[in-house]
């Protein structure tokens, strides 16, 4: 076999002399961590014109490795899902029953470099269509997000020369129209609730906590001489998966100051400071689909309320006052809270 090598810059191009006397040309380039790949060409200009790509695209920052490109992105996850630290564990856990039931079943075994904005268009809407189990747009959002992160990564340590899944059409998210709740139904619902839950409608009407900072808030977070609870934790249930962690920012850890007989409300005698305030009815945390099911649906149809989510309990003007102005207060909140106990009175 006669070989004659052509420089081609970074790259070179080696002429092969077949044994039955045809050419091929053999184009011989460096990869960025310092190793060497080769693709052989019938006609030299075809091996011309790919040599001057591979020298144009490793100028541009642009090459990419077309051997890597041929993982499947169950392998690629497998190697990126490590090196991902930055999340909440809460987010880490949804993210990754996301990927589970979500993104591998449809794209595990694709290669990186095949997976198209076709099949991601396509992928996405059996999401939101699925007869059997169609998703709401909120959640189809949260999975197309988690597989854009896979291939933005992926772009960027140049396994593919770019990332499909940017800007991809996603499914309108409606907003629910805020309701509003008075003072008035909010006792009416504390007063129907089973008793064991009567303080979880009154610390989210009167304290503005979300559902997860009432179902992490522990004894040793109540200050019963100050009125006040510390808001430091959160329980997320995700897909039956419970798991505490912190909130999700830095603002959320916050001291909320309550009426009395809010404080009063919470049933902890007895319990140790890592105790939850809040339990379910064997003791444990409260699983958040079960206890709507079993004690907040049943609560709305006796008090007449009608379809309300837990979240609306935040929207009555006191919560919106604490959760939003009350660390502004802080030691100068005792009057509001007095006006605030002064109206409940009125009520019960």
């Amino acid at each position: 076999m006669h070989l004659e090598t052509y420089d081609f810059g970074m790259a070179s191009i080696v002429k092969r002399t077949l044994k039955d006397g045809s050419s091929a040309y053999l184009v011989r380039y460096r990869m960025v961590d310092g190793g060497q790949r080769s693709r052989q060409f019938d006609r030299r200009r075809d091996a011309d014109a790919f040599a001057a790509k591979v020298e144009t695209e490793k100028v541009s920052g642009q090459f990419v490795d077309p051997r890597r490109g041929k993982i499947t992105l169950d392998e690629w996850i497998g190697e990126w899902w490590p090196t991902v630290t930055n999340l909440r564990p809460s987010t880490r856990d949804r993210d990754e029953i996301y990927m589970r039931r979500h993104v591998l079943p449809y794209f595990g075994q694709v290669p990186l470099s095949s997976i198209d904005r076709t099949s991601l268009r396509r992928w996405l809407a059996g999401l939101s269509n699925n007869a059997e189990n169609p998703l709401a747009p909120a959640t189809v959002h949260k999975i197309s997000q988690v597989l854009n992160k896979a291939l933005r990564a992926a772009h960027e340590d140049r396994l593919i020369p770019s990332n499909p899944a940017e800007r991809l059409p996603l499914p309108k998210i409606e907003r629910e129209e805020m309701r509003c709740l008075s003072i008035d139904d909010v006792h009416r619902l504390a007063d129907t609730i089973d008793a064991r839950y009567r303080s979880f409608v009154l610390l989210g009407a009167y304290g503005g906590l979300r559902l997860g900072e009432m179902l992490g808030l522990r004894v040793s977070g109540v200050s019963v001489p100050a009125q006040r609870v510390r808001v430091s934790q959160t329980l997320v249930d995700l897909n039956g998966h419970m798991s505490f962690g912190p909130p999700k920012t830095k603002a959320a850890v916050r001291n909320v100051t309550l009426p009395r007989f809010v404080i009063d409300s919470f049933d902890i005698s007895g319990k140790a400071p890592d105790d939850l305030v809040l339990q379910s009815p064997e003791g444990g945390p409260i699983r958040a689909s079960t206890w709507r099911r079993r004690y907040w649906e049943p609560a709305l149809e006796r008090a007449q309320l009608g379809p309300l989510r837990i979240h609306d309990l935040r929207h009555t003007s006191v919560s919106v006052v604490f959760d939003r102005y009350g660390h502004l207060y802080d030691e100068q909140d005792a009057p509001l809270v007095a006006a605030l106990e002064a109206a409940a009175a009125r009520v019960a």
